[in-house]
């Protein structure tokens, strides 16, 4: 019988995981880069620190009969404009923004942020972007980041390729669950101001801006803008879940509904909070439509009806509130810091949204 082979001595010249396409050192060197960006984000109720198998956190004192509230969302090819760029430092942002404006939805407060990243080669300057934009958008958003994943797929992902998802977790009362029942025929509609694309729509946005035209990211936006293409692409998101629970904290108002505006835009995700037996009307004109949504119609042809199945159009959350609290709603955004209108009302309907 032949003998087994001997095993490779220590210091042999064999494969190594660095040599197969991941780097062990480059991503320890990445964590201790992000390693305060996170502890900058910590609420009080975060328990440890990071480096561990997982995060820990307490739930935060005074509620009553606490309901836990997920939510998990990625930013889609906006990363493609940001590696086109060069520019890593907002798309996290837009990440926090993705997935805490999900949980306010249902009247929740914000707790904490776990993302992902996978890139095709690791590069601790530009993980620390990425979780710096992150950690800024927890930040704004009053969570924690309290952990998160860094991969590379070597062979799976090219060099420079990334990818960032994340998952988000809130906290809501049992009896404050807002779920649209309450809604009904005469309450309004305001919208919360979006100043570009956030997210949404940009494999179309590329297409057309892009792909078809030609045009470089360092020209400008359209005719006379004062910012340029990659500026514009890359704004990031406007988080409105401070805004949204200051106004759900308002005694002059009461706030039946709240649609993020996402994939599918007015027509997709407004109908999500209505009642059986009712539909919503949202009148064009009664807010003012940032430029890129028409330069991306203007030079790719596209019609009414795509472009608002596709973009926010400039409307990035809509509150429903009762038909006398328009006014004070406004008003407790405005204080807020986001710019809003009365857009719409609800009406009888079928479940679906007009735009007239």
């Amino acid at each position: 019988m032949a003998e087994p082979p001997a095993p490779r001595r220590s210091g042999g010249r064999g494969e190594t995981y660095r040599a197969a396409g991941v780097d062990i050192e480059a991503g320890e060197a990445a964590v201790a880069k992000i390693r305060g960006l996170a502890r900058s984000t910590y609420r009080p109720e975060v328990l440890g620190d990071l480096g561990g198998f997982a995060g820990l956190c307490a739930l935060p004192a005074g509620y009553r009969e606490p309901v836990l509230v997920a939510s998990t969302d990625g930013v889609g090819t906006k990363v493609l404009v940001a590696a086109m760029a060069g520019r890593y430092d907002t798309i996290g942002i837009d990440l926090v923004a993705m997935c805490v404006d999900d949980l306010v939805c249902q009247g929740a407060e914000p707790l904490f942020l776990l993302d992902y990243l996978a890139v095709g080669k690791l590069d601790p300057d530009q993980v620390a972007a990425l979780v710096g934009g992150v950690a800024e958008g927890c930040r704004q958003a009053g969570c924690a980041l309290l952990g998160g994943e860094m991969a590379e797929h070597p062979g799976a992902m090219a060099p420079g390729q990334v990818d960032l998802a994340g998952f988000a977790v809130g906290v809501v009362e049992r009896d404050a669950i807002l779920d649209g029942r309450a809604i009904v025929p005469g309450d309004r509609l305001v919208g919360l101001a979006s100043p570009g694309l956030r997210s949404n729509g940009y494999s179309l946005a590329r297409r057309v801006l892009l792909d078809l035209t030609g045009r470089g990211l360092d020209e400008p936006a359209w005719d006379g803008a004062d910012v340029s293409l990659a500026d514009e692409l890359l704004r990031p998101s406007v988080i409105y879940a401070p805004a949204v629970r200051a106004l759900l904290a308002d005694p002059a108002v009461q706030v039946k509904g709240l649609a993020h505006v996402t994939g599918g835009g007015l027509p997709g995700n407004v109908p999500r909070v209505l009642p059986s037996g009712t539909g919503a009307v949202v009148r064009r004109g009664s807010w003012p439509v940032p430029p890129v949504f028409g330069e991306v119609q203007r030079l790719g042809d596209v019609d009414d009806a795509e472009m608002a199945a596709v973009f926010n159009l400039g409307i990035g959350m809509v509150a429903v509130v009762g038909r006398g609290d328009e006014a004070a709603a406004l008003d407790a955004l405005g204080e807020a810091g986001v710019d809003a209108y009365p857009i719409g009302e609800v009406v009888e309907g079928d479940g679906t949204l007009s735009l007239v």
